[in-house]
């Protein structure tokens, strides 16, 4: 390598213009989560993985959020629902 190199000839090459209504950002996410998007978007056959980024963080701010209590509710309805009465219980009820 040279130690000194003389631009004054350069031209600045071709820039790629932006997409309007986006903005590059350098953001860091774990190597897990980058490599989930990536293989979603190859099963699908093929795309772009941060497009698919971008639809996620979309429809996560689009979504309705539920209180908690409604959530909680919800889990243990269906939890409870998945259980067989006990023995004990069926005697109970088969007495009455």
């Amino acid at each position: 390598m040279r130690k000194e190199y003389d631009f004054g000839k350069a031209r600045r090459g071709a820039v790629v213009p932006t997409v309007t209504g986006k903005t590059r950002i350098t953001i860091r996410l774990d190597d897990d989560i980058l490599e989930w998007f990536r293989a979603e978007v190859e099963a699908a056959g093929g795309g772009n993985y941060q497009t698919r980024i971008n639809q996620a963080l979309r429809q996560a701010m689009t979504q309705a959020v539920e209180p908690l209590e409604t959530v909680v509710r919800r889990a243990l309805r269906a939890e409870l629902g998945s259980l067989k009465p006990s023995r004990a219980r069926r005697t109970k009820a088969g007495a009455a």
